[in-house]
């Protein structure tokens, strides 16, 4: 579904209304185009997959407090070498959240971002071109803490400032109310 030629080929048509994920497209394939970017030693940067977890109402998100990052996040990470980001996606959710049954809304990814890594036990800074999937969660799913995380919860979207004010975390609950049907969107 999402191997590195069709992600390639998708980003290639891709067309977005926000000017920071149009600026990303380039450095992706740029990215792209290396051997190793799939594997989490490659610099400066390397591909991770990421879950932007929403109730079937759209009205919540699954976040996990990540441990040594210290803040709120949707679940995601390295991809290992596997070139299918989409089962990076949902393998780290699945891991991250406990939850098992997650349903992908459209048939690709979701959105794109590029954030910077701090260094940390002797592995320089570097970035995550991180490529993000819309899925959809029953709310009343048992949830797992990992051991990468400190807290996991549904978040309403309302309060999401409260928890993650980065312009990329408040990106993706933008776009997933603006795609809501038209009498499933709540006035904000």
């Amino acid at each position: 579904m999402t191997s590195r030629q069709s992600l390639v080929e998708s980003l290639e048509r891709y067309v977005t209304v926000h000017g920071e994920e149009s600026a990303y497209v380039p450095r992706f394939l740029h990215l792209l185009k290396q051997p190793g970017c799939f594997q989490r030693n490659h610099l400066p940067g390397h591909l991770t997959g990421s879950a932007w977890i929403v109730n079937r109402q759209r009205t919540n998100v699954l976040m996990v407090r990540h441990g040594s990052l210290r803040r709120w996040l949707q679940p995601g990470g390295h991809a290992d070498g596997d070139e299918n980001i989409f089962h990076t996606a949902i393998r780290e959710a699945q891991e991250e959240t406990g939850v098992a049954e997650l349903e992908l809304v459209g048939n690709s990814w979701f959105d794109i971002d590029i954030h910077p890594i701090p260094e940390k036990k002797n592995f320089p800074a570097h970035e995550h071109f991180d490529v993000r999937f819309l899925l959809v969660a029953d709310e009343g799913s048992k949830l797992t803490i990992s051991d990468e995380s400190t807290d996991l919860r549904w978040i309403p979207m309302d309060a999401l400032e409260q928890y993650n004010s980065e312009r990329s975390v408040l990106r993706l609950r933008d776009k997933t109310i603006s795609n809501l049907p038209a009498e499933g969107r709540t006035p904000r």
